[in-house]
């Protein structure tokens, strides 16, 4: 999808394989998709009026977790952790990153539709796995339109709905998290909502808030 922006392609533009055996996932780990799962990535052509081009990892997360919601009963079992994966009872459903080349950002998105894979750092699952059956085609056409319509809400609107929208999606406040950052050291601490920008914000044992801008966050 880069090479497409590179190439002049327009924004809204979405691609889906139908297996990835060579993606890259967050901190360049690997991750690969079998048939059946949904690999896709969109483009957004940021404009100068735009918000932070980070904040579009929020955006999509809502999205997709309104996406995902059209499948799953309830609708709210499937909740957000920061910074932008979907879990339902803690394990890890769908993943998102981000990769910016001058205007362009590519929006990569991964569901586990039909098939989860074993971790040895996280429990995993899929839509099967919770009795839910989807193909990637119709999963794609839906995402697609949710995607459209918070991208207009994070143009209009601003990271401040986003940011209500995701809090509204995440597990509750209070809840124990552990976060590993890039330097290797970990934060344990309780949910404390998002700063104004959409940092993870975490309260220490101390009563301390600890603000987090990049890192793995894990439910403890």
């Amino acid at each position: 999808m880069l090479l497409l922006a590179t190439q002049g392609a327009e924004e809204g533009l979405w691609l889906r394989a139908e297996r990835q055996t060579a993606g890259r996932g967050r901190l360049g780990r690997t991750w690969s998709a079998p048939p059946g799962n949904f690999s896709g990535s969109t483009l957004v052509r940021l404009r100068a009026s735009d918000p932070p081009s980070a904040t579009l990892a929020l955006t999509a997360a809502v999205a997709l977790h309104d996406a995902l919601g059209v499948f799953l009963t309830p609708s709210g079992m499937a909740r957000l952790k920061w910074p932008n994966d979907v879990v339902v009872d803690g394990a890890k459903l769908s993943g998102i990153l981000l990769e910016r080349s001058g205007d362009a950002v590519v929006v990569g998105i991964g569901v586990n539709l039909a098939h989860h894979p074993d971790l040895s750092d996280r429990p995993t699952t899929s839509l099967a796995a919770q009795g839910v059956s989807v193909d990637p085609a119709t999963f794609a056409e839906v995402l697609s339109e949710a995607f459209a319509r918070w991208l207009a809400r994070w143009r209009g609107e601003g990271i401040a709905a986003i940011r209500s929208a995701w809090l509204a999606a995440a597990h509750p406040l209070g809840t124990p998290l552990t976060a590993r950052l890039p330097d290797g050291s970990a934060v344990d601490g309780l949910f404390d909502g998002l700063d104004p920008d959409g940092a993870l914000i975490l309260r220490l044992a101390s009563g301390a808030r600890h603000v987090i801008h990049a890192g793995d966050v894990f439910l403890l």
